[in-house]
């Protein structure tokens, strides 16, 4: 099966729907398709609309879990930073790709701010500030670590 056909298919329909820009993704797990998309950030006015992001959404709503571990994910384009990140977290440990992320910047759809910021290489993308020690926020982890112990019972 051509999983990246699957998702150029599905990222001309969202382009010539005027849904989304020319990036689509699609996540297996073993023979199975679990997602096949291509990003709706026009649609959905959403900036992390990725298409990695929305089929990694599709992906675990459909499978009942955020672990896809035993899942592959297709690309018609390198991964931005965010991508690789949900990515990770989703536990997916494989990714084929086609277009660069240079052709991306080549092409108007540009990433090089978020990976010239996350390198160190330019830090006025975004000024991140430490706020000190707050007890409400501290109280946070415990407070979760208890629902979930509730929740083993």
């Amino acid at each position: 099966m051509d999983y990246i056909k699957l998702a150029v298919e599905k990222t001309k329909e969202g382009i010539n729907q005027n849904i989304g820009g020319p990036f689509g993704a699609t996540i297996v797990r073993g023979d199975e398709i679990i997602a096949v998309v291509g990003n709706t950030m026009m649609r959905d006015t959403d900036p992390s609309a990725h298409a990695e992001m929305v089929a990694i959404r599709e992906a675990c709503k459909k499978l009942g879990t955020m672990d896809l571990s035993d899942c592959v994910i297709y690309a018609t384009c390198e991964p931005c930073p965010m991508c690789v990140s949900a990515i990770i977290w989703s536990g997916i440990k494989e990714v084929h790709y086609c277009n660069t992320a240079e052709d991306a910047h080549e092409n108007g759809f540009s990433d090089m701010h978020l990976r010239d910021y996350l390198t160190g290489k330019d830090k006025s993308v975004l000024n991140m500030q430490k706020i000190e020690s707050r007890e409400d926020c501290d109280a946070l982890f415990a407070h979760f670590n208890e629902k979930i112990a509730e929740n083993v019972k």
